[in-house]
C-alpha cells in the first residue's frame, strides 16, 4: 500500500481554523492553496525558555524588556551550544510582572526533560548550566503557542486566542517558531513536536499528548528529525496507525540524489514494532510560488513531500 499523492494536503484535515483574517494574510492564503505543513519542524533539539512578558519586537530577545546588555552574550552562548532561545509569557499576562522563570528543555531521545528555575537577574542565564542539573523537573507536556505578532501578524491573530483557551495549565505564548503561514503554530515539549493550523481551542491536541500520542491531522513533524524522515513518519503513522510519541523512530536516511537538486529522493528506514519500515521519499518544489509570510517581499516555492512505503506494511 502506498500513500496517495496528496497525502499531505491540509485541506483534508478536520477542524482547520477558519480563514477570517484579511484575505491577503499568509495563513489565510496557505489555507486557500492547501499548503502542506508536513516535514517543516525545526532542527532544534534543546531549548532555553525565558519568561519575558511585555511587547516583543521582530527580534524578540533584543527588542523586549530583557536586559539588553546581556542579550548578545546569551545569543552567542546559545549559538555555540546549539540551544534555541524562546521568550515565553503566560496567556493574557502581556504587561503583567512575571515570576522571572526560565527553563532548560532537552528533546533528545534518552535525555528528555523540562527543568524550571527562577532567576534574580537576566545575567544569570549566561553562566548557569544548561544540562538539567539545576531546576525542578517536570514530565508533563508543555505547550508553546507562537504569538509573536512582531514577527508576523498571523501568529498573534491566531496564536494568542488559542493560547488563552487551550484546556491545560501548561500553555504559554512564545516567540517565533517558524512557519508563520501555518498559524496557529504549537510546539509540544519536551518531545519537540511541531503542529500547524491548530483549530478551535486545541483540545484534541492536548488530549492526544496527555495519552502519549501525536495529533496527526495537524502534525508538522518532530524537531531534530531530518525533513525526509519527518515526511516518512507522517505517512507511516497514517498507514500503520502508529500514533505513539516514540513510534517509528528513524534508523537511517539515505540520499539518492545530489543535495540541492530540484527533485530530491531518499530511502528512509524507520523502526517499526515488527521490524523496519522502509520508505521512499521524494521532495520537489510546489507548482505555485507565493509569499510565505506576511512580511515576504518576493514569492517563493515551498517543498512538497511524497512518500511510498516499500516494506513493513
Amino acid at each position: 500500500m502506498s500513500a496517495p499523492a496528496d497525502f499531505c494536503q491540509v485541506a483534508a484535515a478536520p477542524g482547520l481554523p477558519a480563514g477570517r483574517l484579511d484575505p491577503d494574510r499568509c495563513s489565510v492564503q496557505a489555507l486557500v492553496r492547501g499548503d502542506s505543513c508536513v516535514a517543516t519542524a525545526s532542527p532544534a533539539q534543546r531549548w532555553l525558555l525565558v519568561e519575558q512578558p511585555g511587547p516583543w519586537g521582530k527580534d524578540a530577545l533584543t527588542q523586549s524588556r530583557f536586559d539588553q546588555a546581556v542579550a548578545p552574550r546569551l545569543t552567542h552562548r546559545a549559538r555555540v551550544e546549539g540551544v534555541r532561545v524562546l521568550l515565553v509569557r503566560r496567556p493574557g499576562d502581556r504587561l503583567a510582572d512575571s515570576q522571572r522563570r526560565w527553563a532548560y528543555v532537552d528533546g533528545r531521545p534518552g535525555a528528555l526533560g523540562v527543568w524550571w528555575s527562577v532567576r534574580d537577574t537576566d545575567a544569570e542565564l549566561v553562566d548557569v548550566p544548561w544540562d538539567g542539573s539545576v531546576g525542578t523537573r517536570t514530565d508533563d507536556p508543555l505547550y508553546l503557542v507562537c504569538a509573536h505578532g512582531g514577527h508576523d501578524a498571523c501568529c498573534a491573530l491566531r496564536g494568542r486566542p488559542l493560547a488563552r483557551t487551550m484546556p491545560t495549565d501548561d500553555a504559554w505564548e512564545c516567540s517565533h517558531l517558524g512557519g508563520c503561514r501555518f498559524a496557529s503554530n504549537v510546539l509540544v515539549l519536551p518531545h519537540g513536536f511541531y503542529y500547524g493550523q491548530v483549530p478551535d481551542d486545541g483540545a484534541e491536541l492536548v488530549a492526544a499528548h496527555a495519552a502519549g500520542r501525536v495529533a496527526l491531522p495537524w502534525l508538522r513533524g518532530r524537531s531534530g528529525v531530518p525533513a525526509p524522515a519527518q515526511a516518512a513518519q507522517h505517512t507511516a503513522r497514517a498507514e500503520l496507525s502508529l500514533l505513539g510519541v516514540d513510534d517509528l523512530l528513524p534508523r537511517d536516511v539515505r540520499r539518492l540524489t545530489p543535495a540541492g537538486a530540484e527533485i530530491e529522493r531518499w530511502v528512509v528506514t524507520l523502526a517499526g514494532p515488527d521490524g523496519d519500515v522502509v520508505t521512499e521519499v521524494e521532495s520537489r518544489p510546489s507548482q505555485e510560488s507565493a509569499p510565505l509570510t506576511c512580511r515576504a517581499v518576493h514569492p517563493a516555492h515551498g517543498r512538497t513531500w511524497h512518500v511510498r512505503l516499500l516494506s513493513g506494511v
